[in-house]
């Protein structure tokens, strides 16, 4: 962060100022268990917790400044603390002032599935050309998108800011910090039903996005998404994806198993051959956006070939790991939904050269779609061949087991917890062979299992 004084900090917040005017920030942190000498501290609140209990430890280890709700029983003369009535809104509004410094191209992107792996490859293939600041893994929220924003520097050109959302008006809110020049929807699928009635409130949630976006700027609708192809929008508008009418196609797609894509992306003005790292047909029609967005930032067919070539997963996001003894781990399991699943499971089913084993585990938030979703994934781990299905959590008993051996599916077994699969998935997983692990992350924490996994000694 630019240094900012408190006297600036209380401007743009709208909060009321006590202490020394003159205190000069560099660095903001919600967290007063690892907040730097002289930072900003901006205390939350949560359901089981009040960051404004912490706020002199906040201060004892060094914090020039506070943004406040309560203040705390002693005011220390040295420092400053900015009152106002919500530190998440003033936290919001911060961001929203200090992204007013920097007159550089930024991308917004939201959608149920593909955010993080959009913004991972679009940052670097801008990053060819632009010092280009991204989202941290998956800081997406009411709180990690405006502190994203918080970090710009002079040195950086180009931002790509990702945007999650749980309820109506997020999106919205988030965008007024944003302001974003290019503004993307990926797609709209099931994930969050249990927060919205219908996919077509998702996509009303969604669109928000629009709302925010600067004057010439450009809408990026995945293009085979069928409730996004319904938008009618007063903005320019560009659809990416494998459709025939898409402004920007996807052509001559070729899956090269576990080791990549390779495919051309069509637009008005050339023709890009891309040749992407990672698995899955969904990589081509990310890329398909990726594109539309770079060549709208004037990169040249080099930066953007070269970009995509580099690309690398963020943690956890489909990273295809060789483990010891030739074994091969799908790792995905930062979360899940029955779309993401039912795509990995196939990306699972081409590998030719041992057994495909999937562990999988309950999918959350899916409201109505939580049955039929369950069972679509066993229903596609029997038709795809899929030799190994260890299904964990209660929803996977009920529902992905059965599916899944009705569906052919010849080994199929249930465990209550992701430890209690371990001794099993050991004993199956030998040479040659490949595994996704796949499951909501709150839920089941598949990601300790991936770790495991990384550090056995086969």
């Amino acid at each position: 962060m630019l240094p900012t004084t408190a006297l600036q900090i209380a401007s743009a917040t709208g909060g009321e100022l006590l202490g020394s005017p003159d205190s000069t920030i560099t660095e903001i942190s919600t967290d007063s268990r690892t907040i730097p000498p002289g930072a900003l501290f901006v205390p939350l609140k949560g359901g089981n917790f009040d960051g404004h209990d912490y706020i002199d430890m906040a201060l004892d280890k060094g914090a020039a400044a506070v943004i406040c709700a309560r203040l705390p029983e002693t005011v220390r003369a040295d420092r400053a603390y900015i009152r106002v009535s919500d530190t998440k809104r003033a936290l919001r509004d911060l961001a929203s002032w200090y992204r007013g410094k920097f007159d550089i191209p930024v991308v917004q992107i939201t959608g149920s599935m593909g955010k993080t792996t959009l913004k991972e490859l679009l940052a670097g293939i801008l990053s060819q050309r632009y010092n280009t600041l991204k989202t941290p893994g998956n800081l997406n929220g009411d709180i990690g998108a405006p502190l994203t924003l918080l970090s710009l520097l002079p040195e950086h050109q180009a931002a790509v800011i990702e945007t999650g959302m749980d309820e109506f008006g997020q999106i919205r809110w988030l965008g007024e910090a944003v302001r974003p020049d290019i503004a993307v929807i990926t797609n709209v699928g099931d994930v969050h039903l249990s927060h919205f009635g219908s996919r077509e409130d998702i996509l009303r949630a969604k669109a928000e996005i629009f709302e925010n976006l600067r004057p010439g700027g450009l809408a990026v609708l995945g293009g085979d998404d069928r409730l996004l192809r319904t938008l009618r929008l007063d903005r320019e508008t560009v659809l990416c994806g494998f459709s025939g009418d898409c402004g920007v196609r996807v052509e001559e797609l070729e899956e090269r198993g576990l080791e990549g894509v390779d495919c051309a992306v069509v637009t008005a003005k050339d023709r890009y051959p891309l040749s992407i790292p990672v698995p899955g047909r969904h990589m081509a029609g990310l890329a398909a956006i990726a594109v539309a967005a770079a060549e709208r930032l004037g990169l040249t067919r080099e930066e953007i070939v070269r970009g995509a070539a580099a690309y690398a997963p963020a943690d956890n996001r489909l990273r295809v790991e060789r483990l010891r003894g030739g074994r091969i781990m799908i790792n995905d399991s930062y979360n899940a939904n029955p779309r993401s699943v039912q795509a990995d499971l196939a990306i699972l089913a081409r590998h030719t050269g041992g057994k495909r084993i999937a562990l999988l585990g309950d999918m959350t938030e899916l409201g109505s779609a939580e049955e039929p979703g369950h069972r679509a994934v066993g229903e596609c781990a029997g038709r795809l061949g899929i030799d190994v299905l260890l299904a964990v959590g209660e929803r996977s008993g009920r529902w992905m087991v059965p599916a899944a051996r009705e569906s052919g599916c010849l080994d199929v077994r249930w465990y209550e917890s992701r430890d209690g699969a371990r001794d099993d998935l050991l004993a199956l997983f030998g040479p040659g062979d490949a595994l996704l692990v796949k499951a909501s992350h709150f839920l089941c924490r598949f990601d300790l299992m991936a770790d495991f996994l990384r550090s056995y000694p086969f």
